[in-house]
């Protein structure tokens, strides 16, 4: 007998049975799946691909047992019985209604139903029903609702049930009927057998980002497929188990999309659930469950929540992030909030996780992103610059179909400016290159705004911006690059128009892959040359942003080709810049008669370069592309190979002829904490992706990383499921670095040989006897 069922007032014994061995043949487990009498899972991921032979007995309808053959008694899993291998599934979940009639409900669903017997027209519950509800809307006569509420009007009307408690009540049915089937033919797995023949027929389907309203301009990659894709099955059923606790292997499945725990004696849900980030079902009805971990809001892809029949009171706020759930079971709690029965009874769940969402209280901060300090055994007169770069998500990027699971208050654009604001204000820093930055914002706000903190800026957007009217060209954005106007001199700006450039090429003509591939992404860049006005020590700076689509690999890396090719031509040209004359900064007079002010010390000379990699270069940029990518290889080891996997089968002239190279030597800054406990987890965090793709790039020759801002705490985001939020104003991270310029070797002049004291001796020797 499955332990943790509650049957009806009969004899045990009836439900004993004496079963007969298999034969060998039918004890069969699919390739790898680990089986269900052992008492925790493996770790290593299980991949059972194969479907049952001509001799399993899962022939019948179900799929993985014949329902007239009893299967042997169950091994115990995690204290509690269990019968048989445990069956995963593929295939999208439908719900379907067990055909087969029950003699009776447990003793105390039965119970909980009586009271409104006479409701089995619309609720389904009398004996002789046996499928769905129907499409129309039904409408109460009864006198009372389920859990006490009203059925009838103060003038004893009928009061019609919206669609939305209908759905409700149809699926806590078949939550019933399949609870039911499991106590009534002593079977597990009862989802898993329904699904059999769905999942014989047809391939499961792999789960991707498109649900999140994916456009041209979405410009947010996703490594979500990479953990699905890759699986052959990706939905467990372990209903009907008797389980009391799930064991923490469970939750390394990160791939799992559908997961039944129904029809056990659970009593809590632990925080890991959150880890399973690709879950669309989650069924843990009938369980004993008596409150939801906040984690559970880490799940945002969830569609369907069914909690049917546990001691559940209320719900956290965490759960608001669940903006693409459908469908929220709560029927069977009877003590849930009146207020979250009533909303769902009204307006359905949707409606309840928005007011989740919106009437959260703000969460407390996390704690400061600390400085960590590289700068031992550099010398403190070497000149130093901060350099802060930051994809700051652009208004109109930031919609509520894509940032669903952060507060509307949190994603409004007049918030999250002032953020931003306050954030770049809070560093100080030299040099600020920002990615995603609109035309109207670039000029009414961030202009203005920064100008009061000494910065001058240096804006182009995209270039799609030239053939749209002015109303709608303000949104384009693009990147914009400010400096403190005071400490530096702009020697000259440059934009990389990308996509112009390679279709220019002399070599990209007869290239389709160029015009079909390459040339509709307006994708830019912008160059300045500085000059410290005190040192003369000069700069390039050098702020990016790529395509986003990973499906797009060889794009971004022929456009990371064409920003490299142009900063070499540039940085020659700048090598034979001559010196600047006027250095003094603009000033204001002050003529308030009090203490006269100190000149400021007489500025040095413009210093000179004999070559483009003797300039020190600074990169800022979102390349939307990991470590392991085209990209991150070209500008780390200055060259990519012809060959390259991302190049196969594409032709884009000399790039793919002779392979793409460039003459500087170049660091990612945060990599020099790569293998320490502070190593950045991530630039770009939202739930479909999260990992390093923002990098400040240096010359390794010329300057050198004396400092780092730090990445976020760990402990902070294990209940956030993604970026934006109240605290962090985009979806990406803000990216400081502070660089010290290495002193130059300057060529030694030829001198008069000095042979020492003895010379002298010599000489004044000599002198006496003339």
């Amino acid at each position: 007998m499955a332990d943790g069922y509650r049957y009806p007032q009969q004899s045990a014994g009836n439900y004993y049975f004496q079963t007969q061995p298999l034969h060998p043949r039918h004890q069969i487990l699919r390739t790898s799946t680990p089986p269900n009498n052992i008492r925790s899972f493996s770790s290593d991921t299980p991949s059972p691909s194969r479907s049952p032979d001509s001799h399993s007995p899962a022939q019948s309808l179900y799929g993985m047992y014949s329902q007239g053959q009893h299967q042997g008694q169950h091994g115990r899993v995690n204290g509690g019985p269990g019968r048989g291998g445990m069956p995963p599934m593929g295939g999208i979940y439908n719900f379907q209604h067990a055909n087969s009639q029950h003699a009776q409900h447990q003793a105390t669903i039965q119970q909980d139903h009586n009271a409104h017997a006479t409701n089995g027209s619309v609720l389904g519950h009398h004996p002789s029903y046996s499928g769905g509800l129907t499409s129309s809307t039904p409408s109460f006569t009864p006198q009372s609702l389920q859990n006490g509420h009203s059925g009838t009007t103060q003038g004893g009307q009928a009061q019609q049930i919206s669609e939305h408690w209908a759905e409700q009540l149809k699926q806590h049915k078949a939550s019933l009927d399949a609870h039911s089937a499991m106590i009534e033919q002593h079977a597990s797995h009862h989802f898993a057998r329904l699904k059999g023949p769905q999942n014989r027929m047809a391939p499961p389907s792999a789960t991707n980002s498109t649900q999140e309203g994916d456009t041209e301009d979405r410009n947010r990659p996703s490594n979500l497929d990479s953990y699905i894709k890759r699986q052959d099955w990706h939905e467990m059923d372990l209903s009907g188990l008797g389980l009391r606790v799930l064991s923490r292997p469970l939750f390394d499945y990160t791939f799992l999309t559908e997961l039944y725990v129904a029809s056990n004696k659970i009593m809590q849900l632990p925080a890991s659930i959150g880890q399973l980030r690709a879950l669309r079902h989650l069924d843990v009805s009938n369980n004993q469950l008596k409150e939801l971990p906040a984690e559970l809001g880490m799940c945002v892809y969830l569609r369907n929540l069914l909690l049917f029949d546990n001691q559940i009171t209320t719900l956290p706020n965490e759960l608001g992030s669940l903006y693409q759930l459908e469908l929220l079971g709560i029927e069977g709690n009877r003590n849930m909030d009146p207020d979250i029965r009533t909303q769902i009874m009204e307006k359905g769940t949707k409606a309840l996780v928005h007011q989740l969402r919106e009437n959260a209280p703000v969460p407390l901060p996390p704690a400061p992103r600390s400085v960590i300090d590289l700068s031992e055994g550099t010398s403190s007169s070497q000149e130093r610059f901060k350099v802060f770069s930051y994809n700051v998500l652009c208004e109109k990027a930031a919609t509520p179909l894509q940032y669903g699971y952060t507060p509307s208050g949190a994603l409004a654009w007049d918030f999250r400016k002032e953020q931003i604001l306050q954030e770049i204000i809070g560093q100080d820093a030299d040099i600020v290159c920002l990615q995603e930055v609109d035309n109207e914002n670039f000029k009414e706000f961030f202009s203005m705004k920064l100008a009061y903190a000494d910065y001058k800026g240096v804006y182009w957007p995209r270039p799609r911006s030239k053939t749209m009217s002015e109303k709608d060209a303000k949104y384009v954005d693009g990147c914009a690059t400010f400096y403190k106007g005071s400490k530096y001199i702009l020697l000259d700006k440059q934009i990389i128009d990308i996509a112009n450039i390679a279709i220019n090429r002399p070599d990209s003509k007869n290239q389709p892959d160029v015009f079909n591939r390459v040339m509709p992404r307006d994708h830019i860049a912008v160059i300045t040359f500085f000059e410290n006005r005190q040192t003369g020590a000069r700069f390039i700076v050098v702020n990016n942003h790529l395509f986003w689509d990973p499906n797009f690999a060889d794009v971004k890396l022929i456009q990371i080709a064409v920003v490299m090719d142009f900063i070499k031509k540039e940085a020659e040209r700048y090598a034979r810049m001559p010196a600047c004359k006027d250095k003094k900064p603009y000033t204001i007079s002050d003529d308030s008669g009090d203490a006269p002010v100190e000149p400021p010390p007489e500025p040095a000379l413009s210093m000179e370069y004999t070559s483009a990699t003797q300039i020190p270069m600074i990169l800022c940029t979102d390349l939307n592309s990991t470590a392991d990518s085209g990209v991150y290889e070209l500008l780390s080891t200055g060259r990519v190979a012809p060959d390259h996997k991302e190049l196969l089968d594409r032709s884009y002239g000399h790039f793919t002829q002779h392979g793409i190279e460039h003459p500087f030597s170049l660091r990612s800054a945060y990599t020099v904490l790569d293998g320490t406990s502070e190593a950045l987890a991530f630039t770009n965090y939202t739930p479909s992706f999260e990992g390093v793709i923002d990098h400040i790039w240096y010359s390794t020759n010329t300057v050198e990383v004396t400092s780092l801002l730090s990445g976020v705490d760990p402990e902070y985001i294990k209940r956030v499921p993604g970026f934006p939020n109240y605290h962090f104003p985009s979806d990406h991270l803000s990216l400081v670095a502070e660089f010290s310029v290495k002193g130059r070797k300057e060529k030694k002049t030829h001198a008069e040989p000095d042979f020492g004291p003895s010379s002298s001796r010599n000489d004044r020797r000599r002198d006496r006897e003339n």
